[in-house]
């Protein structure tokens, strides 16, 4: 029973972890919008990542993290640069030749990729329930999506740029997963907040001339990006990831598009359509179906069944709990 109850607390904590990250991610859509006219996305990404590796730097220092084991560095440095940082520059590049509602229905395809590249490269299976609630999810994204779209044809180069970034984002997430075996989620994160922004270094002319013509606004818009959504956010879902699967954490990712609706809402003025709130309300259902567990049942017979007669009942051992 207290093994019960303690994996109980951690879905819990997994699961607070978790709905941090996507409130801080869907805000990121809205702050990225808010910044695109002043920075290109390659120095967009740059500076968010510099503003994340300073903080977390600092987190490090104060705590005095060692250095990440070799063993956890592969997963470190696919991550940081498909995830931080090749992630982070398509699909700003991408959101700039399409609009909103085609780039959040292609994008939607990274939580399929995680729970297709988890089931085989970190052997979690395929469970019924969470691929059932993923389907579910995606169909909502699709219905925001079109609520969103401006109807105008989408860009092929806008729509392949956003399909790099979903890739990137299942590929990274997947490969991240090793790396937790070794590493605390603090050391996973900031290391690959590192690689990200080495990774970009190539932008750092873009950023310091854009910097210098920017409005204080956007500056700030850039600033937040790096404190909240990336050092913060990312440091929430490390710690969700070395606590539950990769496949079903992915799928709380479909939440990021309802999330969005009302940030976008309360902050934007922008005033949701109906279809555009049905299509959220479907992506919820389908995260609460992904994460429901089907009764064991073996169990559920033992517990049906008296023991006989004379026989003690057995006691529930760890690996039964």
């Amino acid at each position: 029973m207290e093994t019960k109850a303690g994996d109980s607390a951690s879905d819990y904590r997994a699961l607070l972890a978790a709905s941090i990250t996507v409130v801080l991610w869907a805000s990121a859509f809205v702050s990225i919008r808010a910044s695109a006219d002043h920075f290109d996305p390659g120095a967009l990404a740059l500076g968010r990542l510099l503003t994340a590796s300073v903080v977390l730097g600092a987190v490090l220092l104060v705590k005095r993290v060692p250095v990440p084991p070799r063993q956890a560095w592969p997963g470190i440095l696919a991550s940081g640069l498909l995830w931080f940082g090749l992630y982070m520059v398509v699909l700003n590049w991408g959101e700039q030749l399409v609009d909103a509602g085609t780039a959040a229905m292609v994008v939607n395809i990274g939580p399929i990729v995680i729970a297709l590249l988890s089931g085989w490269f970190l052997k979690e299976g395929f469970p019924p329930m969470l691929l059932a609630g993923m389907g579910v999810s995606f169909l909502g994204a699709v219905v925001v999506g079109l609520s969103t779209s401006s109807g105008g044809s989408a860009s092929l180069g806008g729509v392949l740029l956003c399909l790099t970034a979903a890739l990137a984002y299942g590929a990274g997430v997947v490969l991240q997963k090793p790396a937790l075996s070794y590493a605390s989620p603090i050391q996973v994160t900031a290391y690959s907040c590192f690689v990200g922004a080495l990774g970009t270094l190539p932008f750092a002319g873009q950023l310091v001339r854009q910097l210098g013509n920017a409005p204080a606004h956007a500056t700030l818009n850039v600033l937040y990006l790096g404190l909240f959504p990336t050092a913060l956010a990312f440091s929430t879902w490390t710690y969700a990831l070395s606590r539950t699967t990769a496949g079903k954490l992915g799928a709380t990712t479909y939440a990021v598009p309802a999330v969005v609706v009302l940030i976008a809402w309360l902050v934007l003025d922008e005033v949701p359509g109906w279809l555009t709130l049905v299509g959220g309300a479907i992506c919820l259902a389908g995260v609460s179906v992904s994460r429901r567990r089907p009764a064991p049942r073996g169990q559920d017979r033992q517990a049906q069944e008296p023991s006989p007669a004379g026989e003690p009942t057995a006691e529930p051992t760890a690996s039964d709990a």
